[in-house]
């Protein structure tokens, strides 16, 4: 096992005792170490339910047989970016996030890691760190948010963001934006509707990184909850079958990918996030004149907010 390199013989007394302080006992270091890259934060409603997600990853891993490490990275909400000087950092963040996955696994010689991103710009840089590691990871996105509901109809952000266009035009009285504010996003997850963050779970799971049904089980609901366990001792299967990201995320998983992009009509956004990712393996061709060629050929075909 890779950790191995920190648990290991004489020499690593010093690192075993720093475990030790950690809590391990003497049958830890026979397991697979496991790290749970978790980009939990208050701020953003995607990954506000993050912490929850992460101990169910952890009773996975331990019913299997590991040990889990849990760490955290950023996470900026690209909703709450828009419109001023935030949104300059947003991609910008998404290297960092890369940057501290790697970092992370690296200096502690993880075996494996459970990847727990939500939005826009963290799912492709956690993907981007499991590439360029390339040791056995697998990421549990985290789900959308359940749809509002305003004057009996389902609403969702969109709808807020028109609101305000429909206040400037006269067609729609402030207290009725503010109550439209109040219930369009009534809880965890990310955005509804098929923008960058749920485009980009789908197509995590179309390459093969997140178990089935993964991208559509809502933020909330008890199915998010068993997948997350069940990645949790999947990722132990995996260090055991050694079964890594280069083997999964081949040629032919990025165009099924860009194929499933283009028949849900997901964000454009995937067009810096597919080749992105693509780049840190080596060999593959994955640009813009892919998705060109594909798009002549596989039709527009799913009826999905704000595309449908």
């Amino acid at each position: 096992m890779k950790s191995d390199t920190i648990k290991r013989g004489i020499q690593r007394a010093p690192h075993r005792s720093l475990l030790r302080a950690c809590g391990l006992t003497d049958d830890d270091f026979e397991k697979p170490f496991i790290g749970i890259a978790n980009s939990y934060t208050d701020i953003v409603p995607g990954h506000i339910h993050l912490r929850e997600l992460a101990e169910a990853v952890k009773e996975g891993v331990n019913a299997a047989g590991g040990v889990a490490f849990e760490f955290n990275t950023m996470a900026i909400c690209d909703g709450i970016a828009m419109n001023h000087d935030g949104m300059k950092y947003s991609l910008a963040s998404r290297e960092i996030v890369a940057d501290t996955v790697e970092s992370m696994a690296m200096a502690h010689a993880l075996d494996g890691l459970v990847l727990l991103p939500t939005c826009d710009k963290i799912v492709p840089g956690m993907l981007m760190a499991a590439a360029r590691l390339d040791i056995p990871a697998i990421v549990v996105t985290g789900g959308p948010m359940l749809p509002g509901e305003f004057k009996g109809r389902k609403v969702d952000l969109i709808n807020v963001y028109e609101g305000v266009g429909a206040v400037s035009a006269g067609e729609m009285s402030e207290d009725e934006l503010e109550e439209l504010e109040r219930c369009a996003c009534p809880g965890p997850g990310s955005c509804a509707g098929l923008f960058t963050a749920n485009t980009m779970a789908c197509l995590t799971e179309a390459l093969g990184m997140s178990l089935p049904g993964c991208a559509t089980a809502h933020a909330v609901s008890s199915r998010k909850r068993q997948i997350a366990r069940l990645s949790g001792k999947r990722i132990v299967e995996m260090v055991q079958e050694n079964l890594k990201p280069t083997m999964i995320m081949s040629q032919e998983a990025f165009e099924n990918a860009v194929m499933v992009d283009l028949a849900l009509g997901g964000s454009t956004n995937t067009t810096l996030h597919i080749p992105a990712i693509a780049a840190e393996i080596d060999g593959l061709n994955i640009n813009l004149d892919l998705f060109d060629e594909l798009s002549r050929v596989i039709p527009h075909i799913a009826s999905i907010s704000p595309a449908g």
